[in-house]
């Protein structure tokens, strides 16, 4: 057991979607007090509520995820599309990191790691939404991370694609023939990454062997985007 994360008390978003189930088991494997939440946080009240429950946050795992509307045109990306990605993917962040970061700026210590998305550093057509919710993301990462930094906390996130997740490849994508070789094709490294290298990274933001990391958006994609 690495100790770097020990005894930290450590908020996971989304503890049943996207990255969080494997986050929170094995952020609990080393030895952190994992509080895992699995509510809905679409509203600031939710956020709000979330937060003040959940007593001194020493960090705040940022586990968000929605629908990519993939293959969708930009002429008929309707509005209710292009807003529901904002809605799960933006509005949350900051409600979130509003909320945490008072107690964190108090103490002089805290981090925030979101696992965000490597879709903004390369540009797909037919993903106009969820690019620019995600890229949204990082530029609000990268502006609170620099804001916050002099406090000593940081604010970092994962830009990942090509990570084996339930909410983005679930079993049945895998197994497509046609996926199998886009994957070989678009990934330098011919295969998705396992969810423990993922969270492995996000040990390490979490820790305090990252104090000198700020406001960084951390491409995590197998060569795929850099």
């Amino acid at each position: 057991m690495d100790a770097s994360v020990e005894n930290k008390r450590v908020l996971i978003t989304q503890a049943d979607h996207y990255m969080g189930p494997a986050c929170v088991e094995i952020f609990e494997q080393e030895g952190a007090d994992v509080v895992a939440d699995t509510s809905d946080l679409s509203t600031e009240s939710a956020c709000r509520k979330l937060i003040d429950g959940a007593g001194v946050i020493d960090v705040l795992i940022a586990n968000l995820a929605a629908p990519n509307h993939y293959g969708t045109l930009v002429t008929e990306l309707e509005e209710p599309a292009w807003t529901e990605v904002f809605d799960l993917l933006v509005h949350p962040l900051h409600r979130l990191a509003r909320f945490a970061l008072p107690q964190m700026i108090e103490r002089r210590k805290g981090k925030i790691v979101v696992f965000g998305s490597a879709t903004p550093l390369r540009p797909m057509g037919r993903l106009a939404a969820y690019s620019a919710a995600r890229g949204a993301q990082i530029s609000y990462v990268k502006s609170v991370g620099v804001e916050v930094a002099r406090h000593n906390v940081q604010v970092n996130l994962i830009a990942q694609n090509w990570v084996e997740n339930p909410a983005y490849y679930p079993p049945k994508l895998q197994e497509n023939p046609k996926f199998q070789n886009n994957l070989r094709e678009q990934v330098p490294l011919g295969r998705l990454a396992t969810p423990r290298e993922d969270i492995a990274l996000a040990l390490f933001l979490a820790s305090d062997k990252s104090d000198f990391f700020v406001g960084q958006a951390i491409p995590f994609a197998g060569g795929w985007a850099s």
